[in-house]
């Protein structure tokens, strides 16, 4: 399967090196510097757990013509940038499948229209990335599948070989979706749950000393996913219903020891520096998708006016908002239960 990826930022330099180490006929689309830094130095990647660095000399191309022939086009691009390629992709019929790896709280409508109902599928890296030209850091999250499926939902012969291409990644494992739509939806309002490193400045150490950063990007989270359930949009996966009842301060504790770690750095923070336009395009998209001026979203409300540059960031250890405790002690008694049951059962055995 003869197959570009169409943007050289950090994952979509990870998605070809990764497709090309596998014997994938792929080649990466570039321009300007960054295809300038490919022809000198190869796709160049860097775990960013270990420092450990790689090169692969993936093909670059710098345009997709009209006449180029494809079986599959990656769209590895930020949403806010990828809309700009519309035309572009439109141009060619000769892709027949083109999958757009990326956020998108907006749905499919704008991209079938363009391309046509039978050419769009969605997926989603479900890793990090940071750009150090010439070199990406990568923190690629091997536990984590990589979601894929049709913008109609179904599942087809086509969705299955592009799955298996994709499988062949290293450190990486695809889960066909039926339900795409809906899990991208969840993806940003579970996003919004870090949007107070904004509030903190984007300083990974400010943000776990300040409480109130951490207190509002849970509340924000939980405000989205209620109106995301009121427009009649699943939770997907479904077990991320739990955060609308997990207790706050649980919440907020387990961002407070995220914050130091390598995931959080380069998933978290260098993204939020990097992409604040893509945020910003993508808390626009979602209030579109569930009318969220018509909801009540304080917390969201303030932690974008923070990202928009209309607000400054709080005050660094801010511990001015009182936690909401409700919920601790059923969380408690439930989890002396489940411990009281599992010492139970081994000892019977």
């Amino acid at each position: 399967m003869r197959t570009l990826v169409y943007g050289a930022g950090p994952l979509g330099s990870w998605i070809a090196a990764r497709l090309h180490e596998a014997g994938v006929d792929v080649s990466l689309l570039a321009r300007g510097q960054r295809r300038e830094d490919l022809r000198s130095h190869g796709v160049v990647l860097e775990d960013s757990r270990t420092g450990a660095q790689e090169r692969h000399d993936v093909p670059v191309v710098a345009e997709l013509a009209a006449d180029d022939r494809y079986d599959l086009v990656l769209v590895v691009m930020r949403k806010d940038q990828s809309e700009a390629i519309l035309p572009t992709l439109a141009a060619n019929q000769h892709v027949g499948t083109v999958v757009f790896v990326q956020n998108n709280a907006a749905g499919f409508v704008r991209d079938r229209a363009a391309l046509g109902p039978d050419r769009v599928m969605a997926a989603f890296p479900t890793a990090g990335g940071e750009r150090r030209d010439p070199v990406m850091r990568i923190m690629p999250i091997p536990q984590v599948p990589m979601p894929l499926g049709e913008a109609d939902g179904t599942v087809t012969d086509r969705t299955r070989a592009v799955a298996a291409l994709l499988d062949r990644m290293r450190d990486k494992r695809v889960q066909v979706r039926d339900d795409m739509d809906a899990w991208l939806v969840t993806h940003v309002p579970l996003i919004i749950n870090h949007l107070g490193v904004y509030a903190a400045d984007l300083d990974a150490e400010r943000f776990a000393r300040t409480r109130d950063a951490r207190l509002l990007g849970v509340r924000a989270s939980r405000e989205a996913l209620a109106a995301q359930e009121a427009a009649g949009i699943p939770i997907r996966p479904s077990w991320f219903r739990v955060l609308r009842v997990m207790p706050e301060p649980l919440l907020v504790a387990q961002l407070r020891a995220m914050a130091p770690t390598s995931l959080y750095q380069v998933g978290v923070i260098a993204h939020a520096a990097a992409a604040r336009e893509e945020m910003l395009h993508l808390l626009g998209e979602l209030g579109d998708r569930l009318d969220l001026e018509r909801a009540t979203t304080p917390a969201l409300d303030r932690l974008t006016a923070i990202a928009r540059g209309d607000a400054p960031p709080l005050p660094d250890g801010s511990r001015t908002e009182p936690l909401r405790w409700g919920g601790v002690v059923a969380w408690a008694l439930g989890l002396l239960a489940v411990v009281g049951t599992a010492r139970a059962l081994r000892r019977r055995r």
